[in-house]
Formats: structure tokens, C-alpha cells, sequence
């Protein structure tokens, strides 16, 4: 919702279109109008469910009356924009991470290449998280170079995610796992380099935080979590809404994942003061400086990851705290949500002024 602030403040009145689920509906927010929608269905590949979205997004357009959209995540970037093209509204789509289609070759993959090239060509401007994406739609010719940029993903509440002091249950070295049970985010590669680091290191301690997408196909299996959890390598802490308590227990967080935007998991952590732990893969390396505030390891890799947890562990305490506040400042410096907000808006401004 930062974003929609610093938009208030300049003067803008901002529809909120997104399901009735999602954790911004029916905030109370003046000058903020809410709008459900319905027909998004992030899992379904079925054409008709889409068809649907695009005609739910073009009457909500037009009953609206936007000067600009902004979309975020696969499909309303792809239908909308073709929703708000056949009403002639500009458009802007926010490119978050480029997902499971982008990390599996198939037909899938083709598809939304064509179907992002061609909604394409009625955004007015194509954001990225990350430089990386960015290269590699302006590679494809996906988009044209003029309509891409790229900022530092959608940042990070500083005041929110601050560094806590709590007090020391024992003088374990506790490596943290974060996000959504997908097999792409390096979850079996957290749990096997767990098992390694605890056969030298046997105080270390392995936790994971959230919870299976079964809707994705890169979903963690039960049957893995279960095996994962009984050889007491890992210890399963289950979904959270408020992550902070365990982020302050936590010595290092890790997130060896395949690719991203740019991890949200990875910039809290950082507010946090706590090293981290990734991939030298597009979106995880663009805010990890390897030895600065925090390691790389390869992606797929469960030695390169268990080289990277021990060089963690050999770290004498001063430099682990020192990781932690080189982090913290980056995210004052770069990642901070009303930076990252105040970039986007002027892009919104830029875009509406040429509209009207």
C-alpha cells in the first residue's frame, strides 16, 4: 500500500481492483476505491477462465474510467493489458518475477512468451524487478527497449522489518528457509545441504517457514516434507503471518532459489540486520553482495550450498554482525519501500501527464 500513499499524496485517486481474499481488500483508505475481482485464476491454463478475466477486466475499465493502469503478476499484466488496449487506456505492467513458465521449457513457456509480446504492445511501460529480466525480454524481443525499466523489486517497510534484540536461548547456528514449499525456490537443496552441515556441525539447526502451493507444479510433495521432518534435520515451523520473531531467532536466512524478481523474503531479512544466504541467479544476486551481507552459492547445487553455510559458520561473530548491518544499510540506502514508491510514482506521473 505505499505506493497507493505516496500516490494519494500527489494528488491522484487510486481503484484498487483485486479479489476479495487478498489482504488489501476493504482497507479503509480515503480516497481509495476498492474493486473485486473475480475471473483470476492464477492456476488454471484452461483458455475460457481467461477469456473471462479479459472481459471482467475490460467492463471494470470501462465502467472506471481509469487514466492509467498499473498491473502486477502474470495474467493481469498479459489480459489486462489487452483489456485496457481495446479500451485505449494506458497501461503499465509490473513484471514481479518471470515465475514457473520461465524455468520450465515446454509449451507453456511458449505461450506466454507470444501471449506477453503481444500484450506488450499496448503497455506504455514494462517494469522489472531486477536487470536481468529485463535483458532477457529485450533479448527475446519480447518488449521493446524503449518500454523497459527495471527498479529494486517493490522494497521493504524498514520501521516494520527493524533489527530485534531477543534474548538467546542457546548459541546455535540457526539457518532459516522462507517462502513457498516450491522445489524452484531450492527447498530440496536446503533440506539435503541441511542434513550435510549437520553431519559436521551437529548444534546447527535447519528451520523452514510457509507452506505448499498445491496449485503450482513446482509444490513440494508431502511425502518429502514428512521425510524431511522425521530425520529431524529440519525443523518445520509451518506458514506465519508475522515472520519477525523467528527472523530475530534465526543466525542466517537462505533462499537458494532457481530464479526470481527480486525475494521480498531476502530484503526482510536484511531490514532485520541477519546475513543472507542465495543463488548467483537473476533477482537472488541482485541485492546479495558475496561477503558483503551475505553468500552465493550455485543454483541446484546442495555443495556449493553447504560450502556456503559453513563459510557462515566459520565467520567469527564481529563479521556476522557486521554482514547483518551491511545488509541493513543497503535496505535504508536502496530497498526501502517509500524509495522504491516514489520511483514507481514518477513513472505513473510521467506516463499520465503524456496521457492527458
Amino acid at each position: 500500500m505505499n505506493l497507493v500513499h505516496v500516490l494519494l499524496r500527489r494528488g491522484f485517486l487510486v481503484t484498487i481492483i483485486t479479489p476479495e481474499e487478498s489482504n488489501y481488500f476493504n482497507q479503509t483508505e480515503e480516497g481509495v476505491r476498492f474493486v473485486p475481482l473475480k475471473k483470476l485464476n492464477r492456476r488454471s491454463t484452461n483458455p475460457w477462465y481467461d477469456l473471462q478475466l479479459i472481459i471482467e477486466l475490460y467492463t471494470i475499465y470501462r465502467q472506471v474510467k481509469p487514466d492509467l493502469v498499473l498491473q502486477y503478476t502474470v495474467k493481469p499484466n498479459i489480459f489486462g493489458g489487452f483489456a485496457a488496449g481495446l479500451l485505449g487506456i494506458p497501461s503499465i505492467a509490473a513484471v514481479t518475477g518471470l515465475g514457473y513458465a520461465f524455468l520450465h521449457k515446454g509449451a507453456v513457456q511458449q505461450i506466454t512468451k507470444i501471449l506477453y509480446r503481444l500484450s506488450g504492445k499496448f503497455h506504455r511501460k514494462i517494469i522489472f524487478e531486477n536487470q536481468d529480466d529485463l535483458a532477457l525480454f529485450q533479448q527475446l524481443g519480447i518488449i521493446q527497449t524503449e518500454k523497459g525499466m527495471a527498479v529494486k523489486g517493490c522494497g521493504v517497510d524498514a520501521r516494520h522489518f527493524a533489527p530485534i534484540h531477543i534474548p538467546e536461548v542457546n548459541k546455535n547456528t540457526v539457518f532459516t528457509f522462507i517462502g513457498r514449499l516450491l522445489y524452484d525456490k531450492g527447498i530440496r537443496e536446503f533440506a539435503e545441504a541441511s542434513k550435510e552441515i549437520q553431519k559436521k556441525y551437529p548444534d546447527t539447526e535447519c528451520w523452514i517457514i510457509g507452506d505448499p502451493d498445491p496449485g503450482n507444479p513446482a509444490s513440494v510433495k508431502d511425502n518429502d516434507l514428512k521425510t524431511w521432518t522425521d530425520e529431524k534435520t529440519i525443523i518445520y515451523h509451518g506458514p506465519k503471518s508475522d515472520i519477525r520473531e523467528l527472523v530475530g531467532l534465526s543466525s542466517c536466512i537462505v533462499l537458494p532459489s532457481y530464479r526470481e524478481g527480486l525475494p521480498k523474503v531476502i530484503l526482510e531479512a536484511m531490514s532485520m540486520a541477519k546475513p543472507v544466504i542465495t543463488t548467483n541467479t537473476p533477482g537472488c544476486r541482485e541485492a546479495v553482495n558475496d561477503g558483503g551481507n551475505g553468500f552465493l552459492a550455485a543454483a541446484k547445487s546442495t555443495d556449493s550450498l553447504v560450502n556456503a553455510m559453513e563459510r557462515f559458520i566459520l565467520l567469527p561473530d564481529d563479521d556476522k554482525i557486521k554482514m547483518g548491518m551491511t545488509g541493513r544499510q543497503m535496505i535504508l540506502e536502496i530497498f526501502e519501500d517509500q524509495i522504491i514508491a516514489n520511483q514507481l510514482a514518477d513513472v505513473i506521473e510521467q506516463e499520465s501527464a503524456e496521457y492527458q
